[in-house]
């Protein structure tokens, strides 16, 4: 994998009064960090479990990680798709080898149905996050920040069914105890936080968000362990923040992320974690847009566009 850069930015700084640091997981190969958790339990499989290849549910990234991983060891890849998936992800995905069948209106009925097939075909099926080598994948990315920067206080991190985070804290905790590790979901995709703070339904009927990277109906039973315990604080962001955050990220970095791998850093602008002061670490965890969707992202973040100066 590539040890993407991890970079301050002056802009951003100035704006929220604190050092921010993007750890820039979006120009990582595939174009997110889902390939790190992918590629290490695709490492895992025994050779009897290679030749029966591998089958998966995703939103895409996971899906480009397992396809890249299952592609470099040489065995298949089968991939389930939401049918609203971005055709961006879709086509990176066959390019990297894979098969894929769309399916279902989220990663549920993915799921459902990629576990279907693995029963009649017998692949080793990689879920996306809910997975132990797949979290410890993920923490890779905590030991990368914080051999950087070691003195980081923050690490803010999008949360979707919480294999990133749950690596990255529980990563970040061992080499920093006193580490704050904060997590962010859409408000329209609020299902760790409902469970975290116990103020809603864990299993939620419907997503919508432009941050289909994190557009999950339920975390993950094994990934939640590690959320409570060792993470601090779980905030929600509007649409139209992440949405800024989009804009923001292209017109001040000159670098184009997806609605999930802005979801952090919207958090970190709308100051909704009390960070001011620190040093933070904010996760722009994946860069595959479909660039169809930037004219309905300006419109959105027109609604209510921050300012700054």
């Amino acid at each position: 994998m590539h040890q993407t850069p991890f970079k301050t930015s002056e802009t951003f700084n100035h704006y929220t009064g604190q050092q921010v640091y993007l750890k820039m997981e979006n120009q990582q190969k595939t174009g997110a960090f889902k390939v790190r958790g992918a590629s290490f339990k695709v490492s895992q499989l025994t050779s009897e479990e290679a030749e029966c290849g591998v089958i998966a549910a995703s939103a895409g990234n996971h899906a480009q990680g397992v396809a890249l991983a299952a592609a470099k060891r040489g065995i298949t890849a089968q991939i389930f798709m939401p049918e609203g998936t971005p055709q961006a992800k879709v086509q990176a995905t066959e390019a990297y080898g894979a098969k894929t069948v769309l399916t279902g209106e989220s990663f549920q009925e993915a799921y459902a149905a990629a576990m279907e097939e693995q029963k009649r075909c017998g692949a080793t099926f990689i879920h996306p996050f809910d997975d132990v080598d797949v979290m410890a994948g993920q923490a890779t990315v905590a030991v990368e920040m914080l051999q950087e920067q070691p003195d980081l206080d923050t690490i803010v991190v999008p949360i979707g069914g919480g294999g990133l985070i749950a690596g990255i804290a529980y990563a970040a905790k061992q080499l920093k105890p006193d580490i704050k590790v904060v997590g962010v979901q859409s408000e329209k995709a609020p299902s760790t936080y409902n469970s975290f703070y116990k103020c809603g339904p864990k299993k939620l009927t419907s997503v919508s968000t432009i941050a289909d990277g994190i557009a999950v109906k339920q975390h993950g039973t094994k990934t939640f362990h590690y959320i409570r315990k060792y993470v601090d604080e779980i905030v929600t962001v509007e649409e139209q923040q992440i949405a800024n955050s989009i804009l923001k990220l292209l017109e001040r970095e000159k670098t184009l992320v997806e609605g999930a791998g802005a979801t952090a850093l919207a958090a970190v602008l709308a100051q909704k974690p009390a960070l001011a002061g620190k040093k933070c670490g904010v996760v722009v965890s994946g860069g595959n847009m479909d660039v169809s969707r930037l004219p309905h992202v300006q419109q959105l973040a027109l609604t209510k566009r921050m300012v700054m100066v």
